[in-house]
């Protein structure tokens, strides 16, 4: 029998009764459920295909791979990211190192501390949904990078616009600076007895850091101002420095005068180079009329000798004094005419 012979046999069923075939009449159930088994059968295999190229050769799924591409691709971004914050964190620190250096010194401004610098902006928090995965790590490590260069900009950005204003007043930092002995530099008005630094105390016997110098005269010899400033303090006391003057001229600056026997300014008081603040004495600790002069920058007291020159002459000095004398009066004149 030919093979479509037996295709047209299968569509037919032999009547036993007429000995004739007869067509064969399916009902719908049956060949319902011919075509649900049918469907079955073909996702089984389908299946079982997947099954054997996923767990039996060990491909990815078609989604698993492209998500993995996706995520290498996001990884490779967040290297070349870092790569570039790593240039910018080593240009930023060149500034850093530039502005405590050269720029603050300059000015007399204070350090900024380290942790201010650095502190970041706690990045983390902003990312605290994300899984503790690889990908996820990396994520919140160059956040963290990011917060912690923007805060040092900003910080960065607000000391150089505090270095701006400051440098706008570069002119009055060379009047404010102390830069001329504390008294008239005539060698026959007085004489140099105690350094800057370690000493035998005159009066106790025991070493000591002297943080100013001595200068020997008689009571009453006037005493001025080094730099402009405004007069931080005006103390009187029978112990230790004595009758003192402290004047802070800004830009890191402070100086001390004291043991003085007579005090002419008062706190708050502005005062200009060459401004007459008291007289010479012996009072506090001390062993014999003179002027005890200290400068601090910064809060630490300097050696004072490199900002004067004794070998300024009288007449020089007395001429600037002068001159000072004549604008107070003329400013004087001029506030009581209003």
């Amino acid at each position: 029998m030919s093979e479509h012979e037996k295709l047209h046999l299968d569509k037919y069923i032999l009547n036993p009764e007429t000995l004739m075939y007869e067509p064969l009449e399916r009902s719908l159930k049956t060949r319902f459920l011919r075509t649900v088994m049918v469907i079955l059968a073909s996702v089984a295999i389908a299946w079982l295909y997947f099954w054997i190229y996923v767990s039996v050769l060990g491909n990815d799924s078609p989604k698993l791979s492209m998500l993995k591409k996706n995520n290498a691709r996001w990884e490779s971004r967040l290297e070349l990211i870092n790569h570039r914050m790593d240039r910018c964190e080593d240009i930023l620190g060149g500034l850093e190192l530039r502005d405590e250096d050269v720029y603050r010194s300059i000015f007399g401004l204070g350090e900024i501390s380290s942790d201010l610098r650095h502190g970041g902006l706690d990045g983390e928090a902003s990312f605290a949904a994300l899984d503790r995965n690889v990908a996820g790590s990396k994520l919140i490590a160059t956040s963290d990078r990011l917060d912690n260069l923007l805060k040092a900009v900003s910080v960065q950005s607000k000391s150089l616009d505090e270095i701006s204003m400051l440098s706008k007043r570069a002119g009055d930092m060379a009047s404010c600076i102390p830069a001329i002995p504390p008294m008239d530099p005539d060698p026959r008005n007085y004489r140099f007895t105690s350094h800057f630094g370690y000493r035998s105390d005159p009066l106790g016997g025991h070493t000591a850091f002297h943080s100013g110098v001595d200068f020997s005269m008689k009571k009453g010899n006037p005493v001025y101002a080094t730099g402009d400033g405004v007069v931080e303090l005006v103390d009187f006391k029978f112990t230790g420095y004595g009758n003192e003057v402290i004047i802070d001229h800004g830009f890191g600056y402070k100086t001390r005068y004291a043991h003085l026997s007579v005090i002419n300014v008062a706190e708050g008081m502005k005062l200009k180079r060459g401004d007459c603040i008291g007289e010479s004495g012996n009072s506090g600790k001390t062993s014999g009329p003179h002027l005890h002069y200290e400068v601090h920058y910064r809060g630490a007291p300097i050696n004072p000798e490199p900002f004067f020159d004794l070998d300024m002459s009288s007449e020089e000095y007395k001429t600037m004094v002068r001159m000072r004398d004549e604008s107070s009066v003329a400013v004087l004149h001029k506030s009581k005419r209003r």
